[in-house]
């Protein structure tokens, strides 16, 4: 992506995180679990190609209010929101979906480079089949979230601090399940919660459509990690078990902090501090936030981490009712949307269905023909 799209200097865009892995080898190849193999299989599967199951042909305007309703501007009813003109409301339209996309990029970056060390690292064969195809699916989103924000876009930002601090201690660790407690749970799972809202509130169709089927995928993801760490953890020691429990808790208050967007304020030449005060306080941040650990909760539960400073901490934070929320639920209604609006690109009910009956994704069946249509047009056109 060429740097001049950037918001901020260059030399604050790439970092280094020095880690000291142990690649594990595992000759025990006839050892392996039902689920995670299922999962494995699933993953195969659903594997797509972003230039073609998405229309880049779509005309975006960033700064147009179809990006996202006005309400879940940060600064939205503040004084300095309404005293601005409708350009000004654009530019910070502009700057903040590309300041969102921007993190969902450098998420995803993230992702990629702690699934290919899960790969590396984690002991358990069909735990390493299953981590090669989230490798494939975090490149595609990479791919697809960069594409989105250099050509539809063009403007980005660095990433967040907070979400840096994070994705530094998660890739430094050496312990494999602390990367998939940080990323598939974590950052994955706070992730899920912010697509949805793309996902279900937005009005453009482009933006919608990546974060609808990156959906389908990270579900799956933070499933992979569930299964994992649901069958580790009670082997710890409580006292191995405690110092997990205190990482959720400090990752959960820097995701929290992460959304407050303060660099889009420094860039746009508002008052930050005002900025920073309104949004600390204003209801809709509370709800935004509340909604976010959505996903995480009941996944934190349900691996096993749920002692008192846990509890505490989500109660807290006003988060502890969604420790009954099924995980496995949110993931079919994940892939059954993902279907849904595969089916409104065109493929009739009775053509998914003999797909389906195929066992083939109807995804992957428009893209084969999509393929043979633009094979067939090149063969038409005049040598």
């Amino acid at each position: 992506m060429s740097t001049r799209r950037y918001t901020l200097p260059v030399d604050q865009t790439k970092w280094e995180v020095p880690s000291g892995n142990v690649t594990v080898f595992n000759w025990e190849y006839d050892e392996s679990r039902d689920q995670l193999l299922t999962l494995y299989e699933k993953g195969k599967e659903k594997q797509w190609n972003a230039q073609t199951r998405l229309d880049w042909s779509i005309e975006v305007d960033p700064r147009s209010p179809a990006n996202g309703p006005d309400y879940a501007i940060p600064i939205f009813g503040s004084d300095m929101w309404e005293r601005m003109t409708e350009e000004e409301r654009a530019d910070v339209r502009h700057h903040i979906v590309a300041w969102m996309n921007s993190q969902f990029l450098h998420g995803e970056q993230g992702a990629l480079i702690c699934a290919s060390k899960v790969v590396q690292t984690v002991p358990d064969l069909d735990s390493k089949f299953y981590a090669a195809t989230q490798v494939m699916d975090e490149a595609r989103h990479v791919e697809m979230y960069g594409r989105y924000v250099q050509e539809k876009l063009e403007l980005a930002y660095p990433i967040n601090p907070d979400l840096k601090a994070l994705l530094n201690q998660v890739i430094a660790d050496e312990r494999w399940d602390m990367t998939y407690l940080g990323m598939q749970v974590i950052i994955e799972g706070l992730a899920l919660a912010a697509f949805a809202l793309i996902r279900d509130f937005s009005e453009e169709p482009l933006s919608k459509a990546i974060n609808t089927y990156v959906m389908q995928d990270e579900a799956r993801h933070v499933a992979f990690g569930r299964l994992a760490l649901r069958d580790y953890y009670p082997q710890l020691t409580q006292a191995e078990r405690d110092e997990r429990e205190e990482f959720v808790v400090e990752a959960c208050y820097l995701m929290r902090n992460r959304f407050m967007a303060q660099e889009v304020w420094e860039r746009l030449g508002l008052d930050v501090e005002r900025c920073m005060r309104y949004v600390e306080e204003a209801e809709m941040t509370r709800e935004f936030r509340t909604m976010l650990f959505s996903r995480i909760v009941p996944t934190v539960k349900d691996i096993g981490l749920w002692g008192p400073q846990v509890q505490k901490a989500y109660r807290d934070l006003g988060v502890l009712q969604y420790q009954d929320v099924d995980p496995d639920q949110l993931q079919a209604q994940d892939e059954a949307l993902a279907r849904s609006l595969d089916t409104s690109r065109g493929m009739s009910p009775e053509a998914e269905a003999s797909a389906r009956l195929a066992g083939v994704d109807p995804g992957r069946a428009l893209e084969v023909e999509e393929t043979i249509r633009l094979g067939d047009e090149e063969e038409d056109e005049p040598a």
